[in-house]
């Protein structure tokens, strides 16, 4: 392989690892804050312990969020330094108030969050995981409008002389329509999976009749979440294959692996192809569906790919702009399924808690809660590689090729040598992530009896004690 497709292979790699941690930092910290909130209104003990618990796994996840996120950014100036520089100066825009407004807000108030348990009234403290949790999803929402431009670009001219994009409207990239759907999908999309590794945790604690308290009310949050946010996913996801279809026509087709036009358009569940992909000898169909998701009509006309192909070339000039048609095809089909069965899910198991009832107690339930944790990030991850892999050959759709934007001086030995070194380095620190919460999660929740009667409107003092004898007092929430 050429610099470039091992390029590709490192981004592609470092990328679907750091959206594994992703979806539960935006989930979880909403999940923390709502749990906060009850105790702070009820005084209830239960509510702390969930507050406690979940927040030190929440904790464990943001803390590997974030090393992995720096070294995704070090990419576009290792491997694509001809694409940075083609759009540094729109990128940098939302890049930097994402760095300067929402990550550092966010980092200020987790310390604060943290370390202000026996220091900060209750208050002030719960408002802090607030602002950790709004200022997360502000985070998703800057870096997904840098990456909807790449979908669909708006908002720029093109510097004839430098050859470069330069930005002319903050507001159009930040209010794109792109954007408008993409941030709500990966939204709720994290929410279904915040949920569903609540489920299957409290699924597996109630199983060993173990903290059935405080693992009861995380398994009911979890269901009602998952349920919520699993119509969400759905909700949202129907309006972007809209907009997709729309700004990017060759992506929809790709989708269904439809090669010649049709009007209505049926939806394959599961196809068998030839090996080149253009011909089909068996599939499952639910007929008029695709018209309805591309255009919101079950008779709608939708584009194939090679109608597509020929008027891209005509606009484009001549070359193949057909992305790898299996991955498409399957992507859209996994990143749909795996949703879909952990929202079944919730809805099997919040019937099932019915009249007090524990549903973890059926063994086949409890199998099934703890299969469903990875359902939704591998959902997510497949919805990413459809994202990314359906606008190729385009890096910025209409504007730049992908093979354009690989650094030049950069060779295929240097991006081999690198990608050995991270995909080892992420090997370890997955090895370091799963040992830690593996090791909280059978912890379990903290006793919070005691603490939770205790009175917080103010910092709790020692009689008698100075001021500095007073902050060398051991946190009782360390982590």
């Amino acid at each position: 392989m050429d610099a470039l497709d091992l390029a590709r292979w490192q981004f592609g790699i470092v990328t679907v690892y750091h959206f594994l941690f992703v979806p539960l930092t935006i989930g979880l910290s909403f999940l923390v804050a709502l749990m906060q909130t009850a105790w702070y209104r009820t005084g209830n003990a239960k509510y702390l312990g969930m507050t406690k618990f979940w927040g030190k796994l929440f904790l464990i996840n943001f803390a590997m969020g974030v090393v992995t996120g720096i070294v995704q950014e070090f990419q576009f100036g290792m491997n694509w330094s001809d694409y940075s520089r083609f759009v540094g100066d729109v990128f940098g825009a939302p890049l930097a108030i994402e760095a300067l407004v929402a990550f550092f807000l966010e980092a200020t108030f987790i310390g604060l969050w943290i370390f202000g348990w026996d220091r900060l009234p209750k208050l002030p403290h719960l408002l802090c995981i607030w602002l950790v949790a709004i200022s997360t999803n502000l985070s998703a929402f800057f870096i997904l409008a840098a990456n909807s431009w790449m979908q669909h670009p708006v908002g720029f001219t093109i510097d004839p002389v430098r050859g470069r994009a330069q930005l002319t409207s903050l507001w159009a990239v930040l209010n794109n329509s792109t954007n408008r759907v993409a941030y709500p999908h990966v939204a709720t999309a994290a929410f279904l999976s915040a949920a569903a590794f609540v489920i299957g945790i409290s699924a597996w604690h109630l199983y060993r009749k173990q903290h059935t308290e405080v693992m009861r009310e995380s398994l009911k949050m979890g269901f009602v979440v998952a349920l919520l946010f699993g119509v969400g996913v759905t909700a949202t996801g129907d309006l972007q294959a809209k907009i997709m279809t729309d700004q990017q026509p060759m992506k929809m087709a790709a989708a269904e692996a439809i090669w010649d036009t049709q009007a209505p358009a049926s939806f394959s569940v599961f196809t068998v192809g030839t090996p080149d992909g253009e011909h089909e000898l068996f599939s499952v169909r639910i007929p008029h569906l695709l018209s309805y998701l591309a255009e919101g009509d079950f008779t709608a006309k939708v584009e194939g790919i090679r109608d597509v192909q020929r008027d891209e070339e005509g606009r484009y000039g001549p070359g193949d702009y057909r992305p790898v048609i299996p991955v498409t095809y399957w992507s859209f089909r996994y990143m749909i399924g795996f949703g879909v069965v952990t929202a079944a899910l919730a809805l099997v198991g919040l019937f099932m808690m019915r009249g007090g009832r524990n549903p973890a107690e059926k063994k086949w339930f409890y199998r099934a809660a703890l299969w469903t944790i990875p359902f939704p990030l591998i959902a997510n991850s497949f919805g990413w590689i459809f994202t990314e892999m359906g606008r190729q050959p385009w890096v910025v759709y209409s504007q730049m090729f992908t093979r354009e934007g690989v650094s030049p001086l950069v060779g295929p030995g240097l991006v081999l040598t690198s990608l050995i070194v991270l995909t080892l380095l992420y090997l370890a620190l997955a090895g370091v992530e799963v040992t830690l919460l593996v090791r909280y999660i059978k912890a379990g929740p903290p006793d919070t009896e005691a603490e939770a009667k205790t009175p917080l409107e103010e910092p709790e003092r020692d009689a008698g004690r100075s001021d500095d004898e007073q902050a060398e007092r051991p946190l009782t929430f360390a982590y």
